[in-house]
């Protein structure tokens, strides 16, 4: 989700003691006994050749972000491939 510079500047000029936390839960120290650390998937600087016609596609919605468009795509690709690839469990249907 992504929010404009505007809301953002806005969000960021709140003070602290004006922010309602009412509908966030308190954590205790079971809770973040169960939590798991995730890394974030970093991203990894390539070189790759594209058709013209595909790199003015991705930069026609602007030439800012076009790079992450891309990848996008190429991600959403390999989790339906990776989907369609794996085994499926089976299920047993005794209660």
């Amino acid at each position: 989700m992504t929010i404009s510079r505007k809301r953002k500047r806005a969000i960021e000029a709140i003070e602290d003691n004006n922010i309602d936390y009412s509908d966030i839960p308190e954590t205790d120290a079971a809770f973040w006994a169960k939590a798991d650390l995730i890394e974030p998937d970093r991203t990894q600087h390539v070189t790759l050749r594209v058709k013209k016609s595909v790199l003015d596609y991705f930069k026609a919605d602007g030439k800012k972000g076009y790079q992450t468009r891309i990848n996008a795509v190429l991600e959403s690709y390999v989790r339906a491939r990776t989907r369609k690839t794996r085994p499926r469990r089976r299920r047993s249907m005794k209660p």
